[in-house]
Formats: structure tokens, C-alpha cells, sequence
């Protein structure tokens, strides 16, 4: 009873996959927030270099990994394709579950995989300063690792709330040589606005871009790095399907339904893409994105034009939003607190061939305990949404006598989550389910693009 399917280091994918050439319906361009026109390269060269921006834009099919990430991916990939043996016997199911252990990366998630990558493009170009937003520390400390690795400085922003609640994951951002801010912050315009507004805002993704982006635009040999929704971050992800691919081919299976954590996008397009080309050209596979009842974008959300950040300073992106002025509630445990999602995973969303589900954060820790309890695990909580997706379609499986292969992309452990389970143990964890009113709302603010 073989557990894991391994790759060898030689065996790593030497190239990321764009599905942009391969998509039915294109994905409508950015606007530039000044002149509301389609952006062009020129409007992205204050916060990204050059091959980053190439990357954003490119219709080429595959982008060659250089051999210097490639060295640095060799720290912690190929990872583990597991077979959740104990998670399968504890649910009576004949579906075979299988897990992407992306929790193996010295940040203890998938997000280094962008991390490394952008890191070594922006010092390719001679930057020195690296500036980004986090929601519960996952990609802060997958960029400050990066910026450890490859000699830069960077700055992080960090949802308040999460700053708070999450302490350790700020220690690992200053171990590895990081400054972290809770945001809104007094460093920025936008979050000396916001903290006038309101003194005990608990922050959001979209207010920590807007500070970001701020920062990165108003000082010298500085840019701003991205940790989820735009192409090339997805594009970047997209080494986790591409060996999970590998990997089943190596053991002659292949899934029925994957399932991954989606807040902005980047795990879900990772372990995804490379399976919807899939069935583009006609295989049998569904991708399903799993989402908080707090934080509903594609289940509840507006396809449309709306900003990236709250502050309006981004380029507008088409894509599902609850509204740039969202603020997620302070009961919402981890990440998956982005008020809009992937233009890309939108339009594959619109067009039928992604699935999204959304549930409470209750029902979420309950089936990460059970993880941990099988498989030994401890799940960050956004990946735990992605194994409650995987539990109820294995009971399904159960209830049909139907064996099924089902994947799931295990984006993080939840080490630095400790807080959250403790509430969820002690009964004090709430659900709260994101009003339709509050979606109409947010109608008012969204922007009119001719």
C-alpha cells in the first residue's frame, strides 16, 4: 500500500502553463483607473519589471522556468502526491482521495512558488525593495522568504485583523528579514484615510494592496509583488498541476474532481489550469473552487469591472466582486478575504467550465479536525475548505457506491492557525453567511466603464 507518488528533481516541470491561448472566451483587459482605456505595458512599469509584465499579457502556452528558480524550487519540490489512505477509511467511502502536499515549502504553503519567481524577476531589473499585502501571513512570509533567498528587502502589509490573530506568522516575516505592518496603517495615505474614517477598521486584502501599491509607486527601486488573482501569479502556480499531472500518470489514474481553497485564486488556478485544459480538449474532469459563506465571490458576486484595492489606485480588473469597499466580518478565520477573484478563473467560471461552492467556517474546521485526526496534518484553514468540498463528494461517492477519484490541493498547514482551531474547539467559533443585500449594495460603488 504505496502512500506517496514521488518525482525526482529531474522529473520537475521546466516550463508553467498559460491557459490564456487555450481559454473559449478571452479574458477582457485591465483598465487603467486614470484614463479608463485598456492598460498597456507602459501603465504597469512603476510597480512590476518587465518580464513580469511580458508574462501578464503573453499568449505563449508554455514560459520557461529559469534554471535559477528551478534550483530554488529543488529545496522543497517536487512535492508529495499522498493518498489520504486513513482519511478514506474513516469515511467508509469506495472515492479514492488523494492530496498535493504544497504545506512541505519552507513558508509552509504553495505561495513561494509565485514568491521565488517574482523575487528573482524584480532583481534581475536591479530592484532592491519588494512591497505586498498579506491576509492571514501566508504569501507575506512566502515573499519575505524570497527576499531572504535572493537579497531583497521587503515590506508587508497585513490585514489587521490577521495581524492580531496570527502572531507567529508575523515572527517568521521578521525571521527571515521582513518589516510587517498591520494595515491600515499610519505608512500610507490610504491607511491614514481609513483609520480616519473608521479608528478600529479591521482592514481587508483590497485596503492592504491599496497600501502596497502606495508604498511601492512612491519610492525609489521599489515594486510591489502580487500574491494571488493576476495572470502570471497563476501562471507561476500552475508547477503544482502540471506534477500532479505527472504524478497520476506515473500510478495510471487520473481525478474525476479536484478541489482547492479559493480567495483571490492562485492555488486553485495552480492545481486547476492545467486540468481544465484537460477538458477543454474534451476529458472528463471537474475543478471546483471552495469558498467561505463569509467571503462568496464567485457564488455570490457580480461578474463585472470593479478595482483591485480599496483606495482605486490599481487597474479595474472583469472579474466576480462583491464590491472594492468590502470588509470582510472579524470572525472570518484565515485567508480567503479578497473582495474580487482572478480575471481568468471568472471567465472560466462564466463560461461553465469551473464549479464553485461556498460554506461555513464551522462546518470547514470540523473537516479539518477530521484531517488532522487521519491523516496527521494540521490544515491552515483555507485548505480546510478544500478537504470539506473533498469529504461531502467522497459521502457522495459512499451514498451512490460509486468509486470516484477525487484531488485536493493541500495549499498549507495550519501550524500558525492554532488560534482559530482553539476558538473552533471552545464552541466560540461563529458562522456567518455574506448578506445578498450587502452584494446589491455594492452596486453603488461599482465603477462605470463605457
Amino acid at each position: 500500500m504505496e502512500r506517496k507518488v514521488l518525482l525526482k528533481e529531474d522529473e520537475m516541470p521546466r516550463y508553467w502553463y498559460n491557459i490564456l491561448p487555450d481559454m473559449p472566451t478571452p479574458v477582457k483587459p485591465p483598465i487603467n483607473p486614470k484614463t479608463m482605456k485598456p492598460i498597456n505595458p507602459d501603465d504597469l512599469k512603476a510597480i512590476f519589471p518587465s518580464e513580469i509584465i511580458e508574462q501578464e499579457m503573453s499568449n505563449q502556452r508554455e514560459i520557461p522556468i529559469p534554471q535559477e528558480v528551478l534550483d530554488i524550487y529543488a529545496i522543497w519540490r517536487p512535492t508529495p502526491l499522498v493518498r489520504a489512505y486513513n482519511l478514506e477509511k474513516a469515511l467508509g467511502t469506495p472515492a479514492k482521495i488523494y492530496y498535493k502536499n504544497e504545506s512541505v515549502s519552507p513558508a509552509g504553503s504553495h505561495k513561494p512558488n509565485t514568491a521565488i519567481a517574482q523575487a528573482y524577476y524584480n532583481k534581475k531589473e536591479g530592484i532592491t525593495t519588494l512591497t505586498t499585502e498579506t491576509g492571514a501571513g501566508q504569501w507575506g512570509s512566502a515573499l519575505a522568504l524570497a527576499g531572504a533567498l535572493l537579497g531583497l528587502n521587503v515590506r508587508v502589509y497585513m490585514v489587521k485583523v490577521s495581524y492580531e490573530q496570527k502572531p507567529f506568522r508575523r515572527s517568521m516575516i521578521h525571521l527571515w528579514g521582513a518589516e510587517v505592518y498591520p494595515s491600515p496603517s499610519n505608512k500610507t495615505e490610504a491607511g491614514r484615510r481609513a483609520l480616519e474614517e473608521d479608528p478600529d477598521n479591521p482592514g481587508s486584502l483590497g485596503l492592504a494592496i491599496s497600501e502596497a501599491v502606495e508604498d511601492a509607486a512612491t519610492h525609489d527601486n521599489t515594486n510591489y509583488a502580487l500574491g494571488s488573482v493576476l495572470n502570471h501569479v497563476l501562471l507561476h502556480q500552475t508547477i503544482i498541476g502540471l506534477e500532479a499531472q505527472k504524478q497520476f500518470e506515473k500510478i495510471g489514474d487520473y481525478p474525476d474532481v479536484i478541489f482547492a481553497p479559493c480567495g483571490g485564486g492562485s492555488n486553485l488556478g495552480g492545481v486547476g489550469l492545467p486540468f481544465i485544459r484537460d477538458k477543454i480538449n474534451g476529458k472528463d474532469v471537474r475543478v471546483v473552487a471552495v469558498e467561505p459563506a463569509s467571503c462568496p465571490t464567485l457564488t455570490k458576486g457580480i461578474f463585472t469591472y470593479d478595482y483591485a484595492d480599496v483606495a482605486r489606485m490599481t487597474p479595474l480588473l472583469y472579474m466576480y466582486t462583491l464590491g472594492h469597499r468590502f470588509m470582510p466580518p472579524s470572525i472570518h478565520a484565515g485567508g480567503l478575504r479578497y473582495h474580487g477573484d482572478s480575471p481568468i478563473l471568472s471567465q472560466l467560471r462564466k463560461d461553465g467550465l469551473l464549479d464553485a461552492v461556498a460554506y461555513n467556517q464551522t462546518e470547514v474546521f470540523e473537516a479539518g479536525a477530521l484531517f488532522a485526526k487521519t491523516e496527521g496534518i494540521v490544515p491552515a484553514p483555507e485548505t480546510c475548505h478544500a478537504i470539506k468540498g473533498a469529504i461531502d463528494e467522497a459521502l457522495k461517492a459512499k451514498e451512490e457506491g460509486k468509486e470516484k477519484t477525487i484531488l485536493i490541493n493541500f495549499s498549507g498547514h495550519g501550524h500558525f492557525d492554532m488560534t482559530s482551531y482553539d476558538r473552533f474547539l471552545s464552541g466560540e467559533m461563529k458562522d456567518y453567511e455574506y448578506p445578498e443585500e450587502e452584494v446589491k449594495k455594492a452596486l453603488d460603488y461599482l465603477p462605470r466603464i463605457d
